[in-house]
């Protein structure tokens, strides 16, 4: 496991692969900033944006949609310019001062999905839903009562949705069929993460159904099998593993995002907090689904 590049981020998030431009895009949210890493270079590109990012996804025809402060934007990000240019698809009204979006990921079918929750995770705020995002606009919420929504990854059979709720407090993950439109199932509890270590925050896929979760604060990122069962366990050098991605030209890397604690945490390097890293784990993930405008 190595990191990709020099840069730390404050708040690592979002790892999304492009199958098309061989490069992994992921965001820095309290920084504010959008990065590229490309394959066949190694090297990375930074954008900044005007407001924190919860999540990024591929936008069909090239760019990005993020889940921000106040809505879903469109992204596109100009060579030799440090700014990204933005524009606001749906505003959000949150249900409380001090939300914004959080984890999301598109669906087999290009629909966004992304939850919500309230920045200060010490006010333990119920009031996180899970939206899914069309062309159309943001629907009703499907899923209330979430602190810090999280997990989000969907089955290349396109039958089940998983997500989690990483908050200290809760720390499971849940399934829910899904029919043809898209349409959950009362969800099922698909694995409580509480006795293992760090709790359930991004996550990702494989071929086999294999579902990738970090454990954050836990140094580890866990594969279970699709009955739920911990298949393995991968040790990263930092505490804070916050997210999860395949890619690389054979979708056979997984690049895991990370968070600089608020201090050093014994045990871990605290040269690599924040960083980008990438690993061959063994198997292979599911190119990702572009967002669909139309």
């Amino acid at each position: 496991m190595q990191a990709v590049s020099d840069i730390r981020d404050q708040v690592g998030e979002s790892p999304v692969w492009s199958v098309a431009e061989q490069a992994l895009y992921w965001i820095d949210i309290e920084s504010r900033q959008i990065r590229r890493f490309d394959w066949a270079t190694r090297t990375v590109q930074s954008w900044a944006t005007h407001e924190r990012i919860g999540s990024i996804v591929l936008r069909e025809g090239g760019g990005l949609v993020a889940g921000m402060e106040s809505g879903v934007f469109e992204i596109d990000l100009p060579a030799g310019n440090p700014h990204a240019s933005e524009r606001l698809l749906f505003p959000m009204a949150f249900a409380e001062p001090g939300m914004r979006f959080n984890d999301g990921r598109c669906d087999r079918d290009g629909r966004y999905w992304v939850s919500t929750m309230v920045r200060d995770m010490s006010l333990a705020s119920p009031a996180g839903k899970l939206y899914c995002v069309t062309a159309a606009g943001i629907g009703e919420p499907l899923v209330e009562g979430l602190i810090t929504g999280n997990g989000l990854a969907f089955t290349a059979d396109r039958r089940h949705v998983y997500y989690s709720d990483s908050h200290p407090n809760v720390q499971t993950v849940w399934r829910a069929r899904l029919d043809a439109e898209g349409h959950m199932a009362p969800r099922e509890v698909f694995v409580d993460m509480k006795p293992l270590p760090g709790r359930p925050d991004g996550a990702a896929i494989d071929e086999d159904g294999g579902y990738w979760i970090c454990g954050n604060d836990g140094g580890q990122v866990h594969r279970f099998t699709p009955d739920g069962k911990l298949d393995r366990s991968i040790a990263v050098p930092v505490s804070k593993p916050s997210m999860c991605a395949f890619g690389g030209p054979e979708l056979d890397q997984l690049f895991i995002a990370s968070i600089r604690p608020g201090k050093p945490v014994e045990g871990f390097d605290a040269a690599l907090d924040g960083a980008l890293f990438v690993t061959r784990p063994g198997g292979r993930g599911i190119a990702e689904v572009p967002f669909r405008s139309r």
